[in-house]
């Protein structure tokens, strides 16, 4: 781990670890839907979620761009399918319950097109307008008991119509896992982290245009904070940029029945979705997580 890593970052007391991806992908990887050794029965919506890449951000006009603090980041990169995902999930347990804090430095493209923009006036590109979501989430699991729930903070960029709304969202329904759509409790899903596409709520106060600077092969890297509290089963906060969002009052829904053999499962994710039949894609520079507690 480089040295100033971690001085880029306000981690808590306890690093559950620091991930520089100039050094490899540190365990993120590929999430795929459970199967019994057949993977013609991985449910459609998991069934190919692409691989997280190391990625030095090559583009065709200016070459590599390299990462904020190095050369590699950790690219997703879905398909150029409207509604298809990429995802990359790191697979931990908890120590302990209390105050977590995952930290990051992302960006964020649709792909460059080559087709004459009419209506290009040298300043917003209508590549912005392309691309369509990222989620940070968690897979948290306390025990046998069964209490386990999904935090899933989205920034949509745009919304199923393609209007550009970039505000940050919530989920008011559990993810659907393959237990539950096997056992027929809910039908298959299109949308990975909910159980029908309009459980989603914005963030009051969570409109947020970032910085996409104009074309599809200038990538500026933002900042990331959130906190989330497994004593509580909430969130906490987030941050990104200069931009603070209080989340103590967001309900998190919780399965109402058990899952066995996930024993202090704590699971973090990120994902990038599409919209459009335009390949998307999400740049993580490096990634932080830290706990205040035992």
């Amino acid at each position: 781990m480089p040295a100033d890593l971690l001085s880029r970052y306000q981690p808590l007391p306890r690093i559950l670890f620091a991930d520089d991806f100039d050094h490899g992908l540190h365990g993120w990887c590929e999430l795929i839907g459970n199967h019994d050794g057949d993977l013609n029965k991985v449910r459609r919506v998991m069934a190919d979620l692409r691989p997280p890449q190391l990625s030095n951000a090559t583009f065709f006009d200016i070459g590599t761009h390299g990462s904020l603090g190095g050369t590699y980041s950790m690219k997703l990169a879905t398909r150029a399918r409207p509604g298809h995902m990429s995802q990359a999930i790191k697979r931990a347990t908890s120590r302990g319950d209390g105050l977590v804090r995952v930290e990051c430095y992302f960006t964020y493209k649709a792909e460059q097109l080559f087709d004459p923009a009419p209506d290009w006036d040298g300043n917003v590109d209508p590549s912005e307008a392309n691309f369509g979501d990222f989620t940070i989430s968690n897979d948290i699991c306390e025990g046998d008991d069964g209490r386990r729930y999904h935090i899933a903070l989205r920034y949509e960029n745009t919304d199923r119509h393609g209007a550009l709304v970039q505000r940050w969202m919530y989920k008011t329904s559990v993810q659907p896992s393959t237990k539950m759509v096997r056992s027929g409790m809910v039908a298959p899903n299109l949308d990975y982290h909910v159980v029908s596409e309009d459980d989603w709520r914005p963030v009051p106060g969570g409109r947020q245009p970032l910085c996409y600077n104009e074309i599809p092969t200038k990538i500026n890297w933002h900042y990331l904070r959130w906190d989330f509290d497994t004593r509580l089963r909430r969130s906490v906060e987030l941050q990104v940029n200069d931009r603070v969002l209080p989340l103590h009052e967001i309900p998190v829904p919780v399965y109402d029945h058990p899952y066995k053999a996930l024993n202090r499962l704590m699971n973090f994710c990120f994902d990038v979705r599409t919209r459009k039949p335009v390949r998307n894609f999400l740049f993580l520079d490096s990634v932080v997580a830290s706990f205040a507690g035992p």
